[in-house]
Parts: C-alpha cells; structure tokens; sequence
C-alpha cells in the first residue's frame, strides 16, 4: 500500500531473484479500512516510493491504479467465507478489513496473473487468509510467505513507523522484546499462563496500549489452550503507540 521500506524492498529483491519479471502494486485500498481518519492519515508518498525502487531494478514494472481504475464508481468490498480465518485478531478488531484485502487482493492477481506472489509475514493472518483466497478462487498462483525484517531495535519495519517520533519508536520496540520472551516462556508455560504474562507487561508500560495479544495455531489461526506437539504456534500482538496501531507476531515452535 505504499510508503515503502526495507521490508517491501526484501519482498522485490527476492522476487527479483525467483523470477524473470517483476510487478509491484503500489495502491492504498479503502475498502480495507474501518476506521477513515486511519485511511486520512496513510502515509502517500508515490515519488518518493518510485525511488526508493529504482536501485533495486530498472526493469521493475510498477503498477499503480487510481481508486476509479480498480473500483470505479462503487467503492465496495466482496464478501468471502475465509472460514474462521478472519473472525479472529484482526478481523475482530477490524470489522469487514479481510473482505476488503480479499477483493483487491483477488482483483490484482486476475490483473497481473502472477506466477508467483509475495507478502511479508509480519501481516501474518493476512498471508494465511490470503492462501485461504488462492485455493478457494482456484487462482493458478504460488503464494510466498517472506520473513519479517526489524529496524535495528526490533520494532517491526512498517509504513505506520513514519508516524512514529524517534523515542516512540524506541519504546515501541518492547513488543518484539515480549514476543521474544512469550517465546523462551513456550516451552514450559501454558499459552493461557503466557496471554496472562503479556498482559501484565503491557500494563505497566506507560506509553503502549495493548489492543490484543493471542496465542494461536499457525495454520487455523485458532487461539490455543492445549497446546500438541505436532502443531506449529505463533503469538499475535497488537498495540497502540500515541494513537499508532502496530501488529506484529513470532513463530514459537
């Protein structure tokens, strides 16, 4: 959705590796915002996009459609069955967000029709509602989950840091220090005992909000009591930092 970072540039560069030709869509999508004065303050910044681009690659095609282009006169989202995958998390807090990333998500990839495609992992429930899509739509394109790239703090690089002042993003750099520690507590620790724990840290942070943290099974995306061994887990947190929403996750097994 523009305002580049690094994490977007590692997203190209790999794809750049895989491939003999790469896209990259450059679109803030409305539909996929509940809250508009969140859409009013998205940083929009195309020129400056364009450049961060152009050492990457001279022969990147970009693409980047107006509202009009890829909605025309109604600007509204489908509706999908992501079964359970967006009633969760996000989808929780963000009433209609995943229909709005599945529609314009659906129209980019009949678009371009992509061999393959590539989204970073720190929007994790996104890349597995995404997979949900391309099965479900039987879309001929191969999905690529990229990892996660951090400022060198922790904080997890995303366009919403730009809102952020110097010693914001600093403080905000204890959600991946918690996501770490949840992770050394997993292997002894109930995930009700380590949901509890982050709850009592954030609590005692005087400048970040916590709007949730989840314990859930990677592939379901189903918050964990029990946990199996032959399950893979990530932790889920999202949290506010002076009004500035920032999500971020960690595989814990």
């Amino acid at each position: 959705m523009g305002a580049l970072h690094r994490g977007h540039l590692a997203l190209v560069q790999r794809a750049r590796k895989e491939n003999g030709l790469v896209v990259v869509s450059i679109f803030v999508n409305p539909t996929q915002f509940n809250n508009p004065d969140d859409l009013e303050k998205y940083p929009k910044s195309l020129e400056n996009d364009l450049r961060l681009l152009r050492p990457v690659g001279e022969d990147l095609l970009v693409f980047a459609p107006s509202t009009n282009e890829m909605y025309g006169e109604a600007v509204l989202s489908r509706t999908y069955n992501f079964e359970g995958l967006d009633q969760v998390m996000e989808g929780l807090h963000r009433p209609g967000h995943f229909n709005g990333v599945g529609t314009i998500v659906e129209e980019l990839l009949r678009l371009i029709r992509p061999h393959r495609a590539y989204f970073g992992e720190k929007d994790f429930q996104q890349l597995q509602i995404i997979r949900k899509l391309v099965a479900a739509q039987n879309l001929p394109v191969e999905v690529i989950g990229c990892p996660i790239v951090r400022e060198a703090g922790g904080l997890a690089l995303s366009s919403r840091n730009q809102r952020l002042t110097e010693r914001l993003r600093k403080e905000a750099a204890f959600i991946y220090k918690t996501l770490k520690a949840a992770k050394s507590k997993f292997g002894t620790k109930s995930a009700p005992f380590i949901v509890k724990w982050v709850r009592q840290q954030f609590r005692a942070h005087p400048h970040l909000k916590l709007e949730y943290v989840e314990i859930a099974d990677a592939d379901t995306l189903t918050p964990v009591l029990r946990k199996r061994k032959d399950r893979k887990y990530r932790a889920f947190i999202a949290a506010y930092a002076n009004g500035v929403r920032l999500i971020d996750n960690i595989s814990l097994n």
